[in-house]
């Protein structure tokens, strides 16, 4: 790691009454002090004048953060300044003359995480937060961040480290007094973790999917209204609407919010068979958008009676199918919607009927679509996988646990659970010999 001293603004970009400047690295308490003055009380703010070169660059609410308890864990300082251009401009000249630079992005969380003062995870959920667009994203985030999922893996990779240990223990110690138990009781708790994390990766991909958003296609034949309903569900125009089948060539896609889960809809092209070669290219993608899809919403409408929910359609994509159920699954279900009741026909069974004119039904769709969104993202007991880089390490972990678990020899044993303590290892940042080094010398009263 650098140890010279950064500096960025932590505030939004552009004009603002106020922007915080954030200062961070060994040289930051000189700094400040040449900015300011003698340096405030820690943690307390202080009204200061900022000056440099004879020049005064700002009146501002000054923050002294000595390390290690700092976001950082180096000594940091805040500068809460006008939001001017012109302010940020002539503190930040200041700061470079005086021997800061600009820090690269993500630097000042790259820095926690090497100074010990969070975990990969954690730091990782610091971006979660700061991208968050919904209330169930924020939640997760915060959770994440406060450690809840870095706490499962540490409790693992601990686990691990005893079984290395006591492993390594039998293999290298054969003729100290070890438990006579301890192989049996390796076994049985090496069968455990694997349950556990089997488990974990079991999951729905429920954490990534609230993470990245769901996307929810919209099908069926053309003008049964689907770029209608995309509109009324996204509250604006999103797609054009017109009786001319075949309007819509193209997937177009419109990000909502629907129970604090972020939901990308997409209005395909009308699924039939065609001779235009630009409308047959649009139901092309439909069928690729919803084989993908986390749900299809498949429309049907009163005045298409060869929509209608029960007859044959063989130009619906085999992902688009319904699986018997009138509730969607996470493995990509599907909602009926018979569009357009304010013709007269009556709602197939198993469909939710709607006008997309009226109104009328739109707030029971609404409804299926939160409890469907909600059903994909949520999930009791411990918090979720957020990343495929996490899901990665964990199936490598587990993998290794396996081939421990059927392993001949102890020797081939003890490498795979060192393998699996590796893997695991790569989602918080945590891998080292001295940890192990400390497990092994202070469970057993090896070489006395």
């Amino acid at each position: 790691m650098r140890d010279d001293t950064i500096f960025a603004v932590a505030s939004g970009a552009g004009r603002a009454a106020v922007a915080v400047l954030r200062v961070s690295g060994a040289d930051s308490g000189r700094q400040l002090t040449a900015l300011a003055g003698p340096l405030p009380p820690a943690r307390r703010a202080s009204v200061r004048r900022l000056r440099h070169a004879a020049m005064e660059l700002d009146r501002a609410l000054v923050l002294w953060l000595p390390g290690p308890g700092s976001y950082t864990g180096e000594d940091c300082a805040e500068l809460h300044l006008h939001g001017g251009r012109a302010v940020l401009e002539g503190v930040a000249e200041a700061l470079v003359a005086l021997g800061a630079r600009p820090a690269e992005p993500g630097e000042f969380t790259r820095r926690a995480f090497l100074n010990g003062r969070m975990d990969l995870v954690a730091a990782e959920a610091v971006a979660d937060l700061v991208e968050a667009e919904t209330s169930a994203q924020l939640a997760q985030a915060l959770r994440q961040m406060d450690g809840a999922l870095g706490a499962i893996y540490r409790d693992w990779a601990e686990r691990l480290r005893v079984l290395l240990a006591e492993q390594e223990a039998l293999i290298d110690f054969p003729d100290e007094d070890l438990p006579a138990d301890m192989a049996a009781r390796g076994d049985a708790d090496m069968a455990a973790l694997r349950r556990e994390i089997a488990a974990h990766l079991d999951d729905g991909r429920r954490g990534e999917r609230l993470r990245e958003g769901l996307v929810f296609a919209m099908t069926g034949p053309p003008n049964v209204g689907k770029s209608s309903l995309v509109n009324a569900l996204a509250e604006r125009e999103v797609a054009i609407v017109a009786a001319t089948p075949g309007t819509t060539r193209d997937a177009l896609e419109t990000r909502v919010v629907l129970g604090g889960v972020p939901v990308t809809l997409v209005d395909t092209a009308g699924l039939r068979e065609t001779e235009d070669a630009v409308e047959a290219e649009g139901v092309r993608r439909a069928r690729v958008r919803a084989a993908d899809a986390d749900l299809v919403v498949e429309v049907a409408s009163a005045d298409f009676p060869a929509s209608w929910p029960g007859v044959s359609r063989p130009s619906l994509p085999p992902a688009a199918a319904t699986d018997g159920r009138d509730t969607p699954s996470h493995n990509g279900g599907t909602v009926a919607v018979f569009n357009k009741i304010d013709l007269g026909a009556d709602v197939p069974a198993g469909a939710i009927g709607v006008s997309a004119r009226t109104g009328a039904g739109l707030d029971a769709l609404r409804d299926r679509l939160v409890a469907a969104a909600r059903a994909l993202t949520e999930r009791a007991g411990p918090p979720p996988l957020t990343r495929a880089r996490h899901r990665a390490a964990l199936q490598e972990t587990e993998s290794h646990l396996a081939r421990a678990t059927d392993a001949d020899l102890p020797e081939l044993m003890a490498e795979d659970l060192r393998l699996a303590l590796r893997a695991l290892g790569r989602i918080t940042g945590q891998v080292g010999v001295e940890d192990l080094l400390d497990t092994i010398f202070s469970r057993f009263c090896i070489g006395k």
